[in-house]
């Protein structure tokens, strides 16, 4: 009998969303087209499970792009209607069509000109009517076995919010860079951090010229901690590298290592990337390579930075 509910629930939302896909049309796009006009916020408001559904819906929005809030009807009524102001688009959801804080509401947003699309399950009712554009929700019957406590329809509101979300997130433009700028916390947003994000800059980059001798090569990667030494010329631009490496093959082969100059024992060119380039981009470079660092240069050449493979792993890229 357990299993029976709930494999009828499951099956009774599930048909929601599937009548959805038939029931939007030039309604649906028309929705879109108010949203993407809309110069001000969305502004999501239900009752109850609707309201919960509301502040999903507003979400959602947010962090693709579409500035949005949700506002309790009851609260509206009495003092948050301030929230809402000129420029701004109310989106109401409610099964029936006929919750009284709501219709409240409405009569003060229609007073104010503030445009209205309404989700409900009743084009005739009195939300449906009296909204600017009506998308009907097609529920009939909840999933709930008494048919009273909201399912099928908090269901169908979830998922025709996504759709318009996403409708109007495409129409706009909305790229993944977009996506990782709203969530820099996010493992999404370090994929798209840039090495120029990351790199050592300025001071923090262990410079050498080609005839520094190398005891003072070794105090500059020492003090510097990068395990690498940048060769350049006058004009800051990268002649070759020094690394750890390099010490250890010194020190192994030549009974003098301290007097020979950068020039001498540096491997010339490094392997560069541009500050522009994805971090991303730079981990991939760094395995290929299997090597901790690279050098960041400028299409002319000049250093602009160094990026540490610790860097990536200090932002959580693996």
């Amino acid at each position: 009998m357990t299993l029976e509910v709930a494999r009828q629930v499951l099956e009774t939302e599930a048909a929601a969303i599937r009548r959805l896909v038939d029931l939007i049309g030039e309604d649906f796009e028309r929705a879109v087209d108010m949203v993407v006009a809309c110069t001000g916020r969305v502004v999501w408001t239900g009752m109850g499970k609707s309201g919960i559904i509301c502040h999903k819906a507003a979400a959602t929005m947010r962090s693709t792009g579409t500035p949005a809030l949700h506002l309790h009807p009851a609260d509206a009524i009495h003092g948050d209607l301030g929230m809402v102001v000129a420029g701004d688009l109310v989106i109401a959801i409610s099964h029936s069509g006929t919750t009284e804080e709501i219709l409240r509401l409405v009569e003060v947003l229609k007073r104010q000109a503030i445009p209205l699309i309404a989700l409900t399950s009743h084009p005739d009712s009195p939300l449906a009517q009296a909204a600017d554009l009506h998308l009907d929700l097609g529920v009939r019957r909840e999933a709930c076995p008494l048919n009273l406590a909201p399912t099928a329809s908090t269901t169908a509101s979830l998922a025709l919010g996504d759709a318009l979300a996403m409708a109007v997130s495409v129409r706009k433009g909305f790229r993944e860079e977009d996506f990782a700028a709203l969530h820099p916390g996010g493992k999404l947003g370090k994929r798209f951090l840039k090495v120029g994000d990351l790199m050592h800059r300025g001071e923090d980059v262990p410079r050498v010229a080609a005839d520094t001798p190398m005891k003072d090569v070794i105090y500059e990667m020492s003090r510097k901690g990068l395990g690498v030494a940048t060769v350049q010329d006058g004009d800051g631009r990268l002649l070759g590298v020094i690394t750890d490496g390099d010490l250890r093959r010194l020190m192994e082969r030549d009974a003098a290592p301290l007097a020979r100059s950068a020039a001498e024992v540096m491997h010339s060119g490094g392997v560069c990337i541009g500050a522009g380039e994805l971090a991303s981009a730079a981990l991939r470079l760094l395995e290929e390579r299997r090597i901790t660092s690279l050098m960041v240069c400028g299409a002319d050449g000049r250093i602009e930075g160094v990026l540490h493979l610790h860097d990536l792993w200090g932002v959580g890229l693996f």
